[in-house]
């Protein structure tokens, strides 16, 4: 993973390139993907409602980011990118609870003295210009991890313009939810795939 500048996004993603995927695996990644799609859909409960309200609450009343509710997230974060990358043909390696494996996620821990106290509260409703953003290179997306799943199974290796391609979308929505859900900064998200 490469050095991070000082003004790089305070939500980071990088996923290593595999040199060969498994055509096995991969033809039946919709079926080997439902446990943890489960586990996921249980976590995701869990998250929304138990660890982003009370932390808006306290960002607003206290302006305090508890050191726990931020590691929570940060590894709450990290697992759903590794589903993520899984699910979309980007690793053969089924996601980990714990181990980091080949998706580097990285968060910056948020300076509240320096967070708006009140801007928690509108932060979903400014990034809906993200959010139609998103919708679109999420079809887009999908579209390129269809054409990928082909070619994985005709010659095992995920077309590298493809894969910078799903990736920085997946690096986009991580920057647009650590601005509106994750609420790590006030910065607001660049319109851009770039790293």
């Amino acid at each position: 993973m490469s050095a991070m500048s000082a003004d790089a996004y305070p939500a980071r993603l990088e996923v290593d390139y595999p040199e060969r995927l498994d055509r096995i695996t991969t033809l039946l990644r919709l079926i080997l993907i439902i446990p943890v799609v489960l586990l996921v859909s249980l976590m995701s409960y869990v998250g929304n409602n138990v660890v982003v309200l009370p932390t808006l609450v306290t960002l607003l009343i206290r302006r305090k980011y508890p050191r726990w509710w931020f590691e929570f997230n940060l590894e709450y974060t990290r697992f759903m990118g590794r589903v993520n990358a899984y699910g979309a043909l980007l690793t053969d390696r089924y996601p980990s609870l714990d181990e980091h494996q080949s998706v580097h996620i990285e968060l910056d821990y948020p300076d509240t003295a320096n967070l708006n106290r009140f801007l928690p509260l509108i932060k979903w409703l400014l990034a809906l210009p993200h959010y139609i953003v998103l919708a679109l290179l999420m079809v887009a997306s999908l579209l390129a991890e269809i054409v990928a799943w082909l070619a994985i199974l005709a010659t095992e290796k995920y077309p590298r313009p493809l894969f910078n391609f799903v990736v920085s979308v997946q690096r986009y929505s991580l920057r647009v939810n650590a601005y509106a859900f994750l609420m790590l900064t006030d910065r607001y998200p660049p319109f851009s795939l770039g790293g």
